[in-house]
């Protein structure tokens, strides 16, 4: 279990917690919420015992293995595959032992070590690892290549399946799904549904907490409480207690009116002056009722358009790609044909790299089509959002820098007006952005794209910096955008209050998907178990083409490292399918050596107690006698076996 009980802690001079105290009990999933800045990723640092309390006790269980994601990936040479397994530490210390058992030739520490190798199912450990890497988005090729190799999202991929590769008691994940598409997400989703141990997450995705967690963590006004349920249950039930402790703290001002306007009128008159004084000690005993607090929910909306043309864009025969900078043509999409209608609300589907911000950016004119034709309609205003927008902000200008520079006309405090209405006020509309969080930054960029009154919205991935409620504020000003909507997002519900029809992009085609998000759920993961099937049967094939084949691969492939490098993994494979069997049957050797160990203890005691030879004990003693003999002599036999068991293994190794 863990427990705070009455946890204070302050950072500088910021009370973060005061007196708070919960629990959490072993198997629980809990979802950490509240603004930013409440104290989530500091109560983290708690849980890993990198901060300490001010007062009160913080108790976790002292043997339970704590796992998170590291916010850095070092550049290292190591392929993918590896960086994963170093997850399992407890893993890596075995392999270290049996790395040291064989270089003291220390035969027993090498058995026993193997002996824990397979209690730790090491031999599995690789396909464990590889199916995590699979889940998480990346190729069976990938899994082979090089952590250095590898851009900063896929790098922080690489430390989500190290986390969840640790046998963990405690797994603790910030923002998980910020680097992950829905594919990945549907997986991560079902994966921590069938995790053992207890989860504390952090997440703006209100979906995903709604699927993963049974507990919610609530941050505010320096306390922590626990509310059983997923988010959604969450809101539920704090809305009923706001609206009880609304009334309850009603109820109280007006009996505290009621003894005042006593005390007010007989306090002067000696007949009533002890009745007047009994009130007085009743109001200053009393327990106040502080009036209910709820933040003032943060909203906006869309500027109607001035012009609806129909068909809003249409696409013929396109093929969508990029040119290198030598001419070569890089196509990601083939033969789209689409005609955009006015009022239509289209949630593109498909795992990244498909090609869904290709298209978007395509239909936004910041990339020209390979070939095939585009026809814009009159009077077209697109409004695009992308999946890197905030890095086309400049950092040394202000809010107000931003919109004049796109309305040069408009008078200055029209702009400050409207940018009051995205929390853009006073001193702050006139501030560089620099120092703004990643979510001021998406507000800004989203107020800039709404003052243009577009007709039409590309949005690729507009959430990913946005915290609960500015998603929800977003959310409801879609829902009444008037004009027409491309939507792009992991955030699905987002994709479920926004959108109507939905668009597959896969194996590079765009096609109409026949269904909601719950269908396209389950196609993931059936599409999911496929890929894993076809993966191991290939690696499978692989493996038993090795020898001859291998070894012309390697001659042919002395000049690729990449090749190289497969081919080696595939001869490692090769080598841990011969050593399983003897592994196997070296731990099983010992396992029956150590029970006819003991029995031999137990024998030789008895056999050298006195009181065994006494005429009482005589055939008892005889038979302790024979059955000393049979130990001995199956002792040796098995030692023998193991030696030969051992010797055979290191001629493979």
């Amino acid at each position: 279990m863990i427990r705070f009980n009455q946890f204070t802690l302050a950072r500088g001079v910021k009370p973060l917690f005061d007196a708070t105290s919960f629990a959490l009990n072993p198997g629980e999933k809990a979802g950490l919420v509240g603004a930013n800045g409440a104290g989530k990723s500091t109560l983290f640092s708690v849980l890993r015992g990198e901060l300490h309390a001010d007062g009160g006790d913080v108790f976790l269980p002292p043997s339970w293995r704590i796992a998170h994601v590291a916010q850095e990936t070092p550049a290292v040479e190591k392929t993918a595959l590896e960086y994963a397994l170093d997850g399992d530490e407890a893993l890596r210390e075995i392999e270290a032992s049996i790395a040291q058992a064989e270089a003291a030739h220390d035969g027993e520490a090498l058995a026993n070590a193997h002996a824990a190798f397979a209690d730790a199912d090491g031999y599995t450990a690789p396909a464990r690892a590889e199916a995590l890497l699979l889940g998480l988005g990346f190729t069976l090729a990938q899994t082979r290549e090089r952590v250095a190799s590898f851009s900063g999202g896929w790098r922080m991929r690489l430390n989500l399946a190290q986390a969840l590769m640790c046998r963990s008691d405690l797994l603790l994940l910030d923002e998980p799904t910020n680097h992950l598409d829905l594919d990945a997400i549907v997986w991560l989703e079902d994966w921590l549904g069938r995790y053992a141990g207890t989860l504390v997450v952090i997440s703006h995705d209100r979906e995903f907490l709604d699927s993963v967690c049974n507990v919610t963590l609530h941050l505010e006004n320096r306390q922590v409480k626990r509310y059983g349920g997923n988010y959604s249950q969450f809101e539920i039930l704090r809305a009923q207690q706001l609206a009880l402790q609304q009334n309850a703290y009603e109820k109280q001002q007006k009996a505290i009116a009621h003894l005042q306007s006593f005390i007010d009128r007989f306090k002067a008159k000696a007949t009533k002056a002890r009745q007047a004084q009994s009130r007085v000690k009743a109001l200053e005993k009393m327990e106040r009722i502080a009036p209910a607090h709820a933040a003032s929910p943060f909203t906006f909306e869309f500027r109607t358009p001035d012009a609806a043309p129909n068909p809003m864009l249409v696409m013929e025969d396109v093929r969508c790609g990029y040119r290198s900078n030598d001419g070569v043509e890089i196509p990601i999409l083939e033969g789209v044909t689409l005609s955009v209608q006015n009022g239509q609300r289209i949630g593109l589907l498909g795992a990244n790299g498909q090609g869904k911000s290709t298209l978007v950016k395509t239909l936004a004119g910041t990339l020209d089509p390979l070939a095939g034709t585009m026809r814009e309609g009159r009077g077209l205003v697109i409004g695009y959002f992308a999946q890197h927008q905030l890095e086309t902000l400049r950092p040394d200008d202000s809010p107000l820098a931003h919109l004049s520079r796109i309305a040069p006309d408009t008078r200055e405090q029209e702009l400050r007006d409207f940018l009051g209405g995205f929390n853009f006020s006073g001193d702050m509309a006139s501030s560089p952005i620099g120092p703004f969080s990643g979510g001021e930054k998406a507000r800004l960029a989203l107020a800039l794209i709404i003052w243009q009154k577009p007709n039409l919205l590309l949005l690729d991935e507009p959430t990913n910096h946005l915290d609960l409620e500015t998603r929800h504020a977003l959310t409801m000003a879609l829902a009444q955008f008037e004009g027409t909507l491309i939507l792009v997002s992991h955030d699905r519900h987002l994709l479920r209050a926004s959108t109507d029809q939905f668009m597959l992009v896969a194996k590079h085609r765009l096609q109409p998907f026949d269904g909601d998000l719950d269908d396209y759920r389950d196609w993931l993961l059936q599409h999911a178990a496929e890929t894993r099937a076809a993966a191991k049967a290939a690696s499978q094939a692989a493996s038993a083409a090795t020898g001859d084949d291998a070894r012309d691969g390697e001659a042919q492939a002395a000049g690729n490292r990449k090749d190289q490098r497969r081919q080696e993994a595939e001869v490692r494979q090769k080598l841990s399918q011969l050593k399983r069997p003897l592994q196997t049957r070296i731990a099983k050797l010992e396992k029956e050596m150590d029970a006819l160990n003991a029995e031999k203890a137990a024998l030789d005691a008895f056999v050298a107690d006195t009181a065994s030879y006494e005429p009482a004990m005589k055939a008892k003693l005889t038979d302790a006698l024979k059955r000393q003999a049979e130990v001995a002599t199956r002792l040796e036999t098995l030692e023998a076996e193991w030696l030969d068991a051992q010797e055979e293994l290191e001629q493979i190794g």
